[in-house]
């Protein structure tokens, strides 16, 4: 059986989550499945429930910065502790910007986006 690629997208705003899939299914189509978490915690579950299938690999994980509860950069250290070869995208509008270039320097493998991205940045570091 063919193994199926995950995109988890993870904003505590509906909007920005909805603008992600938009984005994703213009660019990459129907060559991935797309999963959406309004929380770090939410995410996680997403992430444990994928990892129990064994068709199933997580490809990349795009979270925002400042959720209530875990923070974004938080969430993706949990995720690559989990999941080996993973690709973690931080997007962020409020974090500084000494902040995300520490996160970037560190050897975290977070790359880090502002908001309001730009799409083919994004997509760019997804298919990088």
């Amino acid at each position: 059986m063919k193994k199926i690629l995950n995109i988890v997208c993870v904003d505590d705003e509906k909007i920005v989550l909805d603008s992600l899939n938009s984005q994703l299914i213009r660019n990459f189509g129907n060559n991935f499945n797309y999963e959406f978490a309004e929380s770090a915690e939410e995410a996680l579950e997403i992430i444990d429930d994928l990892r129990d299938d064994e068709y199933e690999v997580i490809y990349v994980v795009i979270s925002d910065w400042l959720m209530p509860g875990m923070k974004g950069d938080e969430l993706l250290e949990e995720v690559r502790k989990k999941v080996k070869n993973v690709k973690t995208i931080l997007l962020t509008g409020h974090i500084d910007s000494s902040v995300i270039q520490d996160i970037e320097k560190s050897d975290r493998g977070i790359k880090c986006i502002y908001k309001p991205w730009n799409e083919q940045e994004l997509m760019s570091l997804i298919k990088d």
